[in-house]
């Protein structure tokens, strides 16, 4: 019986994958038989998670590449390194994401407004277009894009963040309707998850912060990884222009917790 789950033979890159919901993913994929390549800024923070990833599969699957989303120069070389290393680039996992601004829209400064839109909204179209040019445009592939709970309802903690990745979630539905049938384009919209680029939002402790939670727990990395596994995988062979809600129930409540 054929294995749907399984990525054997397959070769992804997954965007900020040094350390948090990016290293998971990396990790998930690597699991599952897929080679891997892990991409982020910090240099030495990126060799040790290539290191350690490796040390857990096969080192030889594993391909760091130092890039910084929002330089074009940066993305075309992790696209081209990536085929050349693995022959291929089957599938595409947009995790980088920035949140530089805070609290009332009126006082947001417009340059850092700016900046979350293009590391968060563009980058992703541009990393899709190489992807696409490079390898899926002629054998097909699967792309998710990690979007966020705070783009699918209002807040006023994080609202420049939750509206680029409002962006993101439509940008995604446009995606899997121009690139069927053979590329799917799907995203996952996590809620808290205890990862360093969240930590200000459980600042005051998670049993506070879980509390609104019906799960009564913020996420683990490893949580959204499961789901992103999937979504890649043949097993989701039919979805596609999907934002998989994983928020512990949070938006069941009617609110975003402490987001």
């Amino acid at each position: 019986m054929t294995d749907l789950t399984s990525l054997a033979g397959r070769t992804a890159l997954v965007t900020g994958a040094s350390r948090g919901i990016g290293y998971a993913i990396a990790a998930e994929l690597l699991t599952r038989g897929a080679s891997v390549t892990i991409t982020a800024r910090k240099i030495d923070e990126l060799n040790a998670a290539a290191e350690k990833l490796g040390a857990g599969s096969d080192p030889a699957r594993v391909l760091a590449v130092a890039a910084n989303a929002g330089s074009a120069e940066s993305r075309e070389a992790s696209v081209t390194q990536t085929v050349e290393r693995f022959g291929s680039l089957d599938i595409l996992i947009n995790n980088t994401g920035i949140n530089p601004t805070y609290g009332f829209l009126m006082d947001a400064d417009l340059g850092a407004v700016s900046k979350t839109f293009d590391t968060n909204v563009v980058a992703t179209l541009a990393y899709v277009q190489l992807a696409y040019r490079a390898w899926m445009a002629e054998h097909g592939g699967a792309v998710v894009n990690v979007a966020s709970v705070a783009g699918l309802r209002s807040n006023g903690v994080i609202p420049a963040y939750g509206a680029s990745k409002a962006a993101l979630i439509r940008l995604t539905e446009e995606l899997a309707w121009q690139l069927g049938p053979k590329i799917r384009v799907n995203a996952v919209a996590p809620a808290v998850v205890k990862t360093k680029f969240a930590a200000a939002l459980y600042a005051e402790g998670e049993e506070k912060a879980s509390a609104p939670y019906p799960l009564k727990r913020l996420g683990e990395p490893e949580d959204i990884a499961n789901v992103v596994g999937f979504l890649v995988s043949d097993a989701a062979g039919w979805m596609t222009g999907e934002t998989v809600r994983v928020d512990g129930g949070i938006l069941s409540t009617g609110t975003l917790g402490a987001v």
